[in-house]
């Protein structure tokens, strides 16, 4: 079975496992928060692979974790 869940929904998600805010991730990302916001509710869909990059490391996650 395969869900289509969003980038940003996938970000949502592993945010709340770890246990991090929008702005404690940003923080460990290196992004400004508004930036993780666009993207955790889609107003940013493709996002560049730096960015998402940076989001997995301060998720401490593979980007393989968030792109599948």
């Amino acid at each position: 079975m395969t869900t289509t869940k969003t980038i940003g929904a996938k970000i949502k998600a592993w945010r709340a496992i770890k246990d991090l805010t929008q702005d404690e991730l940003a923080k460990k990302a290196d992004l400004p928060y508004p930036t993780l916001v666009k993207i955790e509710s889609d107003a940013v869909q493709n996002p560049s692979i730096d960015t998402v990059t940076k989001i997995a490391a301060g998720l401490g996650i593979g980007v393989d974790d968030l792109i599948k």
